[in-house]
């Protein structure tokens, strides 16, 4: 089976690696490409910039492109990400999400959205990275009493902050410990601040030049300190990821298993629902 792709944000860096990456895939058609209205890539071939005709024009039509898709691609911003969604489930297709900053408004939608189409939401699809949170878990629930910190960084043009990723991190490390995160995050330090409260779960947000992403979470107890870090050197890895997550969505969708999955569902992580 050809799994047939649209993918939005197509001028942008992740649209890009995932435009690329699709190309040489197999079992993989290029389908739709979309970006905003006023894009200067709408109407240039999506291989363009690879040296490929491909015959796919980049559009602006949500609803044209995912006429004759399975599975959207989506990491653009929140707000377009929604509007996307909300086609996907008028047309029936399934949605790969990299998209992060989303609010609890946003998140509660994605849900009610995952009763009618099947999603994989995932703020790195990195398989690395998602094989560093399963390995967090296992370590915060040994190390219960260490003090935790969750450093990022990311390029200059990122907007939100913590990154998505660094957020999942912290999640990881919550459930380890066997606490709600929203209650001990400490998200910034400035000034007097006094000692560090016990069982909190700090984060550091760093920002410049063209970094990838880098994320290293930090077990510090007396004596000794765990580190567990990784660090993405090219977009290619997440964009991997997400063409691994355009797969297990397709089987969903042919299965007519609604739902909203996320990486360790795609990698069998955990036992399938």
């Amino acid at each position: 089976m050809t799994v047939r792709l649209a993918i939005a944000g197509a001028s942008g860096r992740m649209g890009q690696a995932l435009i690329e990456a699709a190309l040489g895939a197999p079992g993989l058609a290029l389908a739709a490409a979309l970006d905003v209205p006023g894009s200067a890539a709408l109407g240039r071939d999506a291989g363009e910039r690879f040296g490929r005709a491909t015959g796919v024009r980049v559009g602006a039509d949500v609803a044209d492109a995912l006429a004759g898709a399975d599975v959207l691609i989506d990491f653009t911003r929140p707000q377009g990400t929604m509007a996307h969604v909300a086609a996907c489930e008028q047309a029936g297709v399934a949605a790969v999400i990299g998209t992060t900053g989303f609010d609890d408004a946003q998140k509660r939608r994605l849900h009610e959205a995952g009763a009618r189409i099947a999603l994989v939401v995932a703020p790195n699809m990195s398989i690395g990275v998602n094989v560093l949170l399963e390995l967090v878990r296992v370590a915060a629930r040994s190390l219960r009493g260490f003090d935790a910190e969750i450093l990022e960084m990311h390029h200059r043009h990122k907007v939100d902050a913590p990154s998505g990723t660094a957020l999942a991190l912290g999640d990881a490390v919550a459930a380890g410990f066997d606490v709600p995160l929203a209650a001990h995050a400490v998200y910034a330090r400035e000034g007097v601040t006094g000692e560090r409260k016990p069982g909190t779960i700090g984060f550091a947000t760093l920002r410049g030049g063209d970094v990838v992403g880098e994320h290293t979470v930090v077990f510090a107890g007396a004596g000794e300190r765990v580190e567990l870090a990784h660090k993405a050197t090219s977009r290619q890895n997440f964009a991997s990821g997400a063409l691994r997550a355009a797969r297990f969505l397709a089987e969903r969708r042919a299965q007519h298993a609604p739902g909203v999955y996320d990486m360790r569902d795609v990698l069998g992580l955990r036992t399938p629902r």
